[in-house]
């Protein structure tokens, strides 16, 4: 596993670059998006059910962290599908129906919370009844799902760990859509720019305003889908982004570091010119 994981993960984020997904999803691009994912979750199923897992710890890790990364992705594909299949017409229909979609985002939250708890602090204590296969205990509030997954493939909470990672993508989407949609009716004169440096770059320069507070308390998500609107860029997942760049092992604020030493020299040309 610890071979085979990162050999499909690569390929299935390779074939889901070659789409070119981006902010204007169009419902032939999921559809595709979603045979690629369900491809991907066979070849893994098929792997998993012929080898096995070494010790309790290897499957733990795979039902709990693993498979839920790709099923997430499963997960959100989906939820956008019907989201875009579903969405009316009109400014404020759009509006109030992607706000009942946050609702429900929301729901679940409140219906899992404990769970959420447990996921998001890494807490391991039950781990051997949550992600372990053919183990279940009704009291552990398990979903109807479980009852009718595969059992060989499935424990009782390894889908609802993928729900907590998709609904958080989910929620990223409706907001971008929200804020899309209001300023679709502004006018504005002032020309269109287009960040042409790389999205690295931008999700630094994004995260040190947060972190400065420069945009009063603005929620990173809403700064980030308002640069992307700006500056005519989708970042993706630019948390993901920020996880990568806090693992450099050298000079993690590259960027900022340019663009001080760009600055100065700018400074330095005029005042000798």
């Amino acid at each position: 596993m610890n071979k085979f994981y990162p050999e499909i993960t690569h390929k299935l984020q390779e074939d889901l670059n070659e789409l070119e997904i981006n902010s204007n999803y169009s419902i032939h691009q999921i559809e595709m998006t979603i045979d690629i994912i369900l491809n991907c979750l066979a070849e893994l199923k098929a792997f998993v059910l012929k080898r096995g897992f070494k010790d309790i710890e290897e499957e733990i890790r795979f039902f709990k962290y693993q498979k839920p990364k790709i099923v997430s992705k499963l997960i959100y594909y989906n939820a956008v599908y019907k989201i875009e299949t579903k969405k009316p017409y009109g400014e404020k229909a759009i509006k109030k129906y992607l706000k009942n979609e946050l609702k429900k985002l929301k729901r679940y939250f409140d219906n899992n919370l404990e769970f959420y708890k447990y996921y998001r602090t890494n807490n391991t204590v039950i781990d051997d009844k949550l992600f372990v296969r053919h183990k279940h205990d009704i009291k552990l509030t398990i979903d109807t799902f479980y009852f009718e997954a595969d059992h060989d493939f499935s424990t009782t909470h390894d889908f609802k760990a993928a729900k907590i990672i998709a609904n958080d993508l989910i929620q990223v989407y409706i907001d971008d859509q929200i804020l899309n949609t209001s300023s679709k009716g502004k006018s504005n004169d002032l020309p269109n720019l287009t960040w042409r440096g790389s999205k690295t770059a931008l999700t630094e320069l994004i995260y040190s305003l947060h972190a400065q507070g420069v945009f009063d308390d603005t929620d990173i998500k809403v700064i980030a889908k308002t640069f992307e609107a700006t500056f005519n860029i989708d970042l993706g997942d630019f948390y993901h982004t920020f996880m990568e760049l806090k693992s450099r092992k050298m000079n993690r604020t590259k960027f900022l570091d340019s663009l001080r030493d760009a600055l100065i020299r700018k400074m330095d040309e005029q005042e000798e010119g």
